[in-house]
């Protein structure tokens, strides 16, 4: 991708490529579970950082990491059978920032994501591979 292509001039976000019950596949990382994903890399989601838990769901600090990295596009997994809430206050950090945010069961919010990570703007992703 060339710089005219990418305004931001940000390295691509790691596409996943495989994906199952508690487990995924990730280019250029180990495997694991959860993942939270950006330009130019990733890492395994702790849930612990900030306290996130099936309810009430995602922390702010979870998606705060994913903006200090510049992303323009967040993509939140909610898991298999979506049971992976969002916290009021996230969703409400999100409407604030003016981030442009999609939520999903995961296989299809790690579809639009690998979309999304082809594409020119930055994009971060939470992605639960679990309930």
């Amino acid at each position: 991708m060339s710089g005219a292509d990418n305004p931001t001039n940000s390295p691509p976000s790691p596409r996943v490529t495989r994906l199952e019950w508690g487990l995924m596949e990730i280019e250029g990382l180990t495997p694991g579970k959860d993942f939270v994903l950006y330009p130019g890399g990733g890492h395994a989601w702790d849930w612990a950082e900030h306290g996130t838990r099936h309810l009430p769901g995602i922390q702010p600090g979870d998606v705060q990491a994913l903006l200090e990295r510049r992303v323009e596009v967040i993509v939140l997994g909610l898991g298999m059978q979506r049971r992976l809430q969002i916290a009021p206050p996230t969703r409400e950090l999100l409407r604030e920032t003016g981030a442009a945010f999609h939520a999903d069961e995961t296989p299809a919010a790690v579809e639009l994501y690998n979309r999304l990570a082809a594409g020119t703007r930055p994009v971060g992703g939470l992605l639960h591979s679990t309930c």
